[in-house]
């Protein structure tokens, strides 16, 4: 999850500073030896072809930008909107008299819908809702309810929503020539691995895994975070296999620091010396 994010944030960053390090050619010493700060004086130096294609990169940064704040602001706000919408529907719709099971009761924060297909899903926000049917409890035992409450508490405590979000709101915002779903499916599968690891923790696999298989065809509305879906295999899978291995881990941390930094660096520097070196001139 850490690598994938380095590799979002870099890549927003790389948008972001290369257009800002190309621009910054307009501000090329005048005759004075200070940088340009007219545009006759910027074409004048640097010719009139070079600079509209300074001028026309810095115009592509500057919208760049403008759509990934419009992307985040679209985004959340869609999305608060339709679980507040589904969050007053749940509320209506839950059958208070039945108890999550006869050995954990009932939840505050837990409602149950009279619907046989058996289907398991959180809401995130301020206020947080656990959604499970009369279908999944019928099917389900104790444990295995466990696992289930467990799994989207997790979602709602590490609040992978707004990780969700950013992943969401950055995939929008680019073209879709420049753009991949690769990044977006694989936070999607990794938060639920995390939740699946807090379940695991609490019950142990199996009753996670009898579960998932159980809540393989749940389905949830936008904005929401059900426990089954198209990765249940996968996510199967993976709880009757090793551990972790810590190796791997240290691995992504450090290709995590390596893709944010090394880039970083590479191009911050020469560009502040560079603008440093341009301000500091003065006429002799």
């Amino acid at each position: 999850m850490v690598l994938w994010q380095a590799i979002a944030l870099a890549a927003v960053l790389s948008a972001f500073s290369s257009g800002l390090a190309i621009a910054s050619q307009l501000l090329v010493p005048g005759p004075d030896g200070r940088p340009t700060t007219e545009p006759t004086a910027e074409i004048d130096a640097l010719g009139l072809p070079l600079w509209l294609l300074y001028v026309a990169v810095f115009g592509i940064t500057l919208l760049i930008g403008a759509k990934l704040i419009f992307s985040i602001v679209r985004v959340g706000v869609h999305t608060r909107r339709r679980r507040a919408r589904h969050r007053m529907l749940v509320d209506l719709l839950d059958r208070g008299d039945i108890d999550v099971s006869a050995a954990l009761g009932r939840f505050s924060d837990v409602r149950v819908l009279e619907t046989a297909e058996p289907i398991a899903y959180c809401l995130p926000g301020l206020r947080q809702r656990v959604v499970l049917s009369e279908g999944t409890l019928n099917s389900l035992n104790d444990a295995e309810v466990t696992a289930i409450l467990t799994h989207e508490r997790s979602h709602l405590r590490a609040r992978h929503d707004l990780v969700l979000e950013a992943f969401t709101a950055v995939h929008h915002a680019f073209p879709r020539v420049a753009r991949s779903k690769s990044a977006l499916g694989s936070v999607q599968l990794l938060v639920e691995l995390l939740a699946d690891d807090s379940a695991v923790k609490v019950t142990g696999p199996a009753p996670l895994a009898r579960a998932l298989v159980a809540c393989a065809g749940s389905t949830a509305p936008r904005g929401a975070m059900a426990v089954g879906g198209p990765s249940t295999l996968v996510r199967v899978q993976r709880l009757t296999g090793a551990g972790a291995d810590v190796r791997i881990a240290a691995a992504a941390y450090a290709g995590a620091a390596a893709i944010l930094v090394v880039p970083t660096i590479a191009v911050a520097v020469p560009w502040l010396v560079e603008l440093s070196r341009l301000f500091s001139t003065t006429q002799p």
